[in-house]
């Protein structure tokens, strides 16, 4: 069921309704019927994803008991890499199977050796990496004795499956999420108000801006041979604000849907395109999956600690593995590659965390030290970018190679469809808006908020896509 349909249009304001007015004062039945409603909403794609989730809940609430009654290290350890087997091998299948069947022949046919095999018509189950690492992060909490499990098996699937952020993010720690189904819920006007103001600004996110890039996109990724350098920066920037609106878009509506229920998630997006370097922008973009590989995996590997190999080596894998997260192709690798050898020089001099701050905090503009770096890491990230677009690594490189060395910067696409110079408008205004309210959360807070929002509502009803449903692009991951 997508944010944007008309079908989650109805089911928001009836869920609402019936959690609110018939099961206000009882907390097990609103956490039954959130549980319900969640299975609901994700079966919705497909009922068969729902043996899966179901199956993942079950392995992770037993282990969980298991690890608390358990002082033995030895078994502790054990339970804990059936956990990883379990959940990981259910996403590796689902995801990675016929990637690694189909890269397996790839490599000895390069050898000059044909080999024959088949691959399965596998369903990627939507949301998979995103449950999955939520259920695991719940486990390892667990045996590294952070948390105590939870002996209710309805708060636990309802942790996991909860509707807002199920198949998209953020991906929530248990120790933040799962004690809010523990606690009474009592309406909070305040709360709820904050979070149609970012269900507002999500779908603008989502559907003015993103959408309407996504048109461009796609032409431009599809054709590239025959444009032009101008085009093929034009489609770069544009897949960046894509892939923003579109993620971060999401992730607004979802915090701001788990709001009227009485829920605050985590931040997953801090105004990442207004960062002075690659480590900035990582803390601001996906911050809950960002943050996930730092505790989970940078951090036991020895993090920043050690010989500056073992650091160089830490840093590729936790931006190689967080590419491979995101898709079954080489691509998403080498895009996580880039990344990394983009964060190394600030690693390796010690400056990753020297822009801590909000850029610009007390003046209206940057200065032009800043304004360079937001264009240089903009730049970096842009082109990192084209990798995770293409469908192949060898599309990438040929799209930048006609990027850089064509050299024409006519207005060849430009004349080409009708709303492009009014959709590089758009962009800029997008741009102005996110700068001045910088500082807050989302654009729709503080003074004139009723004008604000009725001026947003405006703005999706006119400008938004409406043609087809666009799915969010963080689905297929």
């Amino acid at each position: 069921m997508l944010f944007n349909s008309i079908a989650f249009l109805i089911f928001l304001p009836s869920v609402f309704i019936i959690y609110w007015f018939i099961f206000k004062k009882h907390l097990k039945a609103q956490n039954i019927f959130l549980l319900v409603t969640s299975y609901l909403f994700y079966g919705w794609w497909d009922y068969r994803f729902l043996a899966l989730i179901a199956a993942s809940t079950l392995v992770d609430y037993l282990i969980g008991l298991a690890l608390a009654k358990e002082n033995r290290k030895k078994k502790r350890k054990l339970l804990l890499i059936f956990s990883l087997v379990f959940n990981l091998g259910l996403l590796g299948f689902f995801k990675y199977f016929n990637f690694f069947i189909n890269s397996w022949v790839e490599m000895w046919q390069a050898f000059g050796i044909t080999m024959q095999t088949s691959s399965l018509n596998i369903i990627l189950p939507v949301g998979i990496s995103f449950y999955t690492f939520q259920t695991l992060s719940y486990t390892i909490d667990i045996y590294r004795k952070k948390i105590e499990p939870t002996k209710s098996f309805v708060d636990f699937a309802t942790f996991v499956a909860f509707f807002p952020q199920l198949v998209a993010g953020p991906i929530e720690r248990a120790s933040n999420l799962l004690p809010q189904f523990k606690v009474p819920r009592v309406f909070d006007y305040n709360l709820a108000k904050s979070g149609l103001h970012l269900i507002l600004w999500g779908l603008f996110q989502k559907m003015v801006i993103a959408d309407s890039c996504a048109t461009y996109v796609n032409i431009i990724f599809s054709n590239y041979e025959n444009l032009n350098s101008l085009t093929l920066v034009t489609g770069s920037i544009y897949f960046a604000f894509q892939i923003y609106g579109d993620f971060a878009g999401y992730s607004n509506i979802a915090i701001g849907v788990a709001r009227l229920f009485g829920f605050r998630l985590m931040r997953n997006f801090n105004y990442p395109y207004f960062s002075r370097d690659i480590a900035e922008f990582w803390r601001r973009w996906h911050i809950s999956l960002s943050t996930w590989f730092r505790d989970y995996l940078y951090i036991p590997l020895g993090g920043s600690k050690g010989s500056k190999v073992r650091q160089i080596r830490n840093v590729f894998i936790i931006f190689v593995v967080s590419g491979f997260w995101h898709g079954a192709n080489w691509t998403f690798v080498f895009w996580g590659a880039l990344n990394a050898l983009y964060f190394l020089p600030l690693l390796l001099t010690r400056n990753n965390r020297k822009h801590m701050n909000i850029i610009a905090e007390n003046s209206w503009l940057p200065n032009w030290k800043e304004f360079l770096q937001i264009g240089i890491t903009f730049t970096l990230t842009c082109i990192a970018w084209v990798f995770f677009r293409s469908d192949s690594i060898s599309d990438s490189f040929s799209y930048l190679n006609i990027l850089f060395t064509n050299l024409d910067f006519g207005l060849q696409y430009l004349s080409m469809e009708r709303y492009n110079v009014e959709l590089i408008l758009l962009l800029f205004l997008f741009i102005v808006t996110e700068w001045v309210f910088r500082k807050q959360e989302e654009p729709l807070t503080g003074k004139y908020s009723l004008l604000k929002a009725i001026f947003t509502i405006f703005c999706i009803l006119t400008l938004g896509v409406y043609s087809e449903h666009q799915e969010f692009i963080y689905f297929q991951f």
